[in-house]
């Protein structure tokens, strides 16, 4: 088992920025790569950002240029730097941890674990 814990999110006015962390612990050997998701309200929940353990990064159009992952491997940490925040950014954003059977973040994967989740509010 691998627990994920998310702290930073907060309410920002909109150009702002925030830094959300995720700490990991347990079988953190068992993963390969750790991403961010958000879920806006009435909305699917969505990849923003993905990083694996070799460093490649993949970010969702909507973020590009605007967010940025990274990982701190002697803390088990990931980060989510959010700059030029806008209102649609408004969400629920959550952690995860995989075990990548390819590339591709959201597919071919098991050992699939959550945190809590960490709400970001934009106002305009």
């Amino acid at each position: 088992q691998v627990q994920l814990v998310e702290s930073g999110g907060g309410l920002v006015q909109s150009g702002g920025s925030l830094r959300l962390s995720c700490a990991a612990s347990g079988s953190i050997f068992s993963i390969n790569a750790m991403g961010w998701y958000r879920q806006a309200p009435g909305k699917e929940r969505e990849l923003v950002a993905s990083i694996t353990n070799g460093g490649s990064t993949n970010y969702a159009d909507s973020v590009k240029g605007r967010f940025t992952i990274s990982r701190d491997n002697a803390k088990n940490t990931v980060y989510l730097q959010m700059n030029n925040l806008k209102p649609e950014d408004t969400a629920v954003y959550y952690c995860n941890a995989r075990r990548l059977f390819s590339r591709h973040y959201a597919h071919n994967y098991d050992m699939d674990y959550w945190g809590k989740g960490t709400l970001v509010t934009v106002s305009s």
